[in-house]
C-alpha cells in the first residue's frame, strides 16, 4: 500500500484545524487600473468596479475611502477590487489619473 500523507482536519483536543492562509493575498498587476460597471447579481443596481491596484490591503482601504468620498457614495472592497455604488466611471478616471495611475475604461 502506498504511503499516503494524512492531513489533520479535526482534533478532539483543539477542535477543527484550519489551514493557514496568507493573510495578505497580493497579486502582481500590469500597472493599469481598469474601471468597469456591473449590474449582474445586484438587482439592477449598478456599481463601478476598480481593479488592478498593486497595493497592500491597508493602502487599498485608504484609497477606497478617498474615492467613495469624492463620489459621495458607499462601496466596499472584495478580493482586491474596489466597488463603488453607482456609475462614477468618468469621475473616478479623472481622479485616478490626477493621482498618477494609468487608467483604462473596461467593459461596456
Amino acid at each position: 500500500m502506498p504511503n499516503k500523507q494524512s492531513r489533520l482536519v479535526y482534533s478532539t483536543e483543539t477542535g477543527r484545524i484550519k489551514e493557514k492562509k496568507d493573510p495578505t493575498p497580493h497579486t502582481k498587476t500590469d500597472g493599469i487600473v481598469r474601471i468597469s460597471r456591473e449590474t449582474k447579481g445586484r438587482k439592477g443596481k449598478g456599481v463601478t468596479l476598480l481593479s488592478g491596484f498593486d497595493l497592500d490591503p491597508s493602502d487599498l482601504k485608504t484609497l477606497a475611502k478617498q474615492l467613495k468620498k469624492i463620489c459621495s457614495t458607499g462601496g466596499t472592497i472584495k478580493d482586491g477590487v474596489i466597488e463603488v455604488q453607482g456609475d462614477h466611471r468618468d469621475i473616478l478616471k479623472r481622479q485616478l489619473e490626477k493621482m498618477g495611475y494609468s487608467v483604462k475604461l473596461a467593459g461596456g
